[in-house]
């Protein structure tokens, strides 16, 4: 199979599958045959597996690199991605080689052959990305994978694996509430069915409802659960953040953004309790683990002189912690900010945590997306808080505007979803090869 049959072949698949990755209502029914028809690749491999709304990209990175650094061979899995679709398949932080995504994809495609001259029900395209990577972890004989929920928990793609050594929380918060639940005790009780007996249960500090819910999901698995220590003697900066976890003292992350000592927390949690399952992490590999740690689109700085930052923000509970980074990192600056957002997602909270810091708005429609709220229907929104707003016809003309807007002396933040914050990254990189 090359390439261009790939492409044919992934876009064979349900529309409604790749709008709705994960979707809670499709069940794992198909994922399971395909699965079985392929050997069941999911079945011989070692498990972190991280659910919740804020963070669990975070979380994943630092485990993932504490655990690389350790000296483990690790895979990882995560979504959305930033740039190309297929690097959110990564063995040792490099992503799945195109020879192997030919190879594993047409291995799969004559299993779904099979599935459709049955009557099978078929996958759908995230349910065949998670099939690919659970096939290439195992090619690349993975000590252990570090698994990201694409959407929920129960029936997610990725709850068709074994108990996992770990099973982590960050913390859950109102999305996805059309799919998910109306309530965070819901969107909770969708999340912890990802718990299974034999695996420890970590969290990071939650609202009362969905502690509630975590702690009987843990009870009925026969799982203990553990809760993260929220960090203290925090020292934020841009460059590098400091604080206390637990026993450790002074550890240092790379990662900007206030929530991010809480992140590394929960990661230190996860990765206690491997080590008392027997992974050998010394805490030297754990501290410089941590400061290797690298997670694009999270209060990234792409730029300084002046600043700009990007951050994928698309929810109230993200455009909170979002805010209160702006106000601790730039307590006095205003900001020219860059928005894209999609249509289904809680934009107004985001507008109302984040727009009266800024002096100029340029709206976009985030490029290749269904689900993308029209740049002139965002700035209708925008301009009911009094902020002057113009649109631009594309990621890279938003990038021009705001420059120009910015004079060279604001800050610039581009943020309200991830979906396009990949593109902004490359058309930055281009700008500054052509200078």
């Amino acid at each position: 199979m090359n390439d261009k049959e790939v492409t044919a072949y992934m876009e064979s698949l349900s529309a409604g599958a790749i709008q709705n990755p994960g979707k809670e209502e499709m069940g794992l029914e198909a994922l399971t045959d395909l699965l079985a028809r392929m050997g069941n690749p999911e079945k011989g491999l070692h498990y972190v597996h991280i659910a919740g709304t804020n963070g669990k990209g975070s979380i994943l990175a630092y485990i993932s690199t504490v655990l690389q650094e350790a000296g483990y061979r690790v895979g990882r899995y995560f979504s959305p991605a930033l740039k190309d679709p297929w690097e959110k398949i990564q063995v040792q932080q490099r992503p799945i080689a195109k020879t192997a995504i030919r190879e594993g994809i047409a291995f799969i495609a004559e299993c779904t052959e099979q599935m459709a001259a049955e009557g099978r029900k078929l996958p759908t395209v995230f349910e065949v990305e998670t099939a690919l990577a659970f096939w290439y972890f195992q090619k690349k004989q993975c000590d252990i994978v570090v698994l990201e929920c694409g959407l929920g928990g129960r029936t997610d793609a990725t709850n068709v694996i074994p108990a996992p050594e770990v099973c982590v929380f960050a913390p859950i918060a109102l999305d996805h509430m059309a799919i998910l639940g109306k309530t965070v005790a819901e969107i909770a009780g969708v999340k912890s069915g990802i718990i299974k007996p034999g695996a420890d249960v970590v969290s990071a500090q939650q609202l009362p409802e969905a502690q509630a819910v975590l702690e009987a999901a843990a009870q009925e698995n026969n799982a203990e659960l553990y809760y993260a220590e929220t960090p203290q003697k925090i020292r934020y900066g841009i460059k590098k953040q400091s604080f206390d976890a637990g026993a450790y003292r002074k550890l240092e992350i790379a990662l900007a953004g206030v929530y991010q000592p809480e992140n590394a927390a929960v990661a230190v949690t996860a990765l206690e309790r491997l080590m008392a399952r027997g992974y050998r992490i010394t805490e030297n590999k754990l501290r410089c683990g941590l400061l290797k740690t690298v997670w694009s689109g999270r209060f990234t700085v792409l730029q300084d002189k002046p600043y700009l930052i990007m951050d994928g923000a698309h929810n109230g509970a993200a455009a909170e912690v979002l805010r209160k980074t702006l106000d601790v990192c730039f307590p006095d600056k205003s900001f020219v900010m860059i928005l894209g957002v999609l249509r289904d997602k809680a934009y107004t909270e985001v507008l109302r945590c984040l727009l009266d810091k800024a002096v100029q708005v340029v709206t976009l429609t985030p490029p290749d997306n269904p689900r993308a709220l029209p740049a002139i229907d965002l700035a209708e929104a925008v301009q009911e808080y009094g902020v002057s707003v113009t649109c631009a016809d594309s990621v890279e003309e938003a990038l021009e505007l705001a420059q120009l807007l910015s004079g060279k002396k604001l800050p610039i933040l581009a943020t309200g979803s991830l979906s396009w914050l990949g593109r902004l990254e490359e058309a930055i990189k281009s700008k500054k090869g052509r200078l």
